[in-house]
């Protein structure tokens, strides 16, 4: 999804997106420029807490528009059995943790280049889980991920 695929200041996703989100899905908004101004470089909605079988699928969508992900940063404490890494597409991928909260899984390309992606809990309604995911993904999104959850009543906590 790009930027002009959402008109500046929309809160909807463009109309063949619509229908299309749910549960395991990912929006991205990929910049080719520097400025990279938004909070958010996309949004996620995996299917459940179990990070084993959620984590390859979004590596592997991901890879397809960012090139090989080295590693993924997420809150262990939000997911079931954290490995330390996993292989995707025969390359692989380190998985830290961090206290980046429930609502957050950072992504990195390389050895400087992160993404930011809104996690969208697994059980969220449909409504609420499209609207933060095409609020993540607007370019002048200044909202963090948490007030994001709180403002499209997806949840306060990612797993709670």
């Amino acid at each position: 999804m790009t930027d002009s695929d959402t008109p500046r200041g929309s809160r909807n996703l463009p109309s063949g997106m619509h229908n299309a989100v749910r549960p395991g899905c990912a929006l991205l908004r990929l910049e080719t420029t520097a400025s990279r101004e938004g909070i958010l470089d996309g949004a996620w909605w995996p299917r459940s807490r179990d990070i084993g079988a959620e984590l390859p699928a979004l590596v592997s969508a991901l890879a397809e528009h960012l090139g090989p992900v080295t590693r993924v940063g997420l809150d262990a404490r939000s997911w079931e059995e954290l490995p330390t890494r996993i292989v995707v597409d025969d390359r692989v991928v380190h998985v830290d943790s961090f206290a980046v909260g429930d609502d957050t899984v950072l992504i990195t390309r390389g050895d400087r280049d992160h993404f930011s992606l809104l996690v969208i809990p697994a059980d969220s309604p449909s409504e609420a889980a499209r609207a933060a995911m095409a609020q993540a993904v607007l370019a002048d999104n200044v909202s963090p991920a948490e007030q994001i959850l709180i403002d499209t009543r997806s949840g306060e906590k990612l797993f709670g």
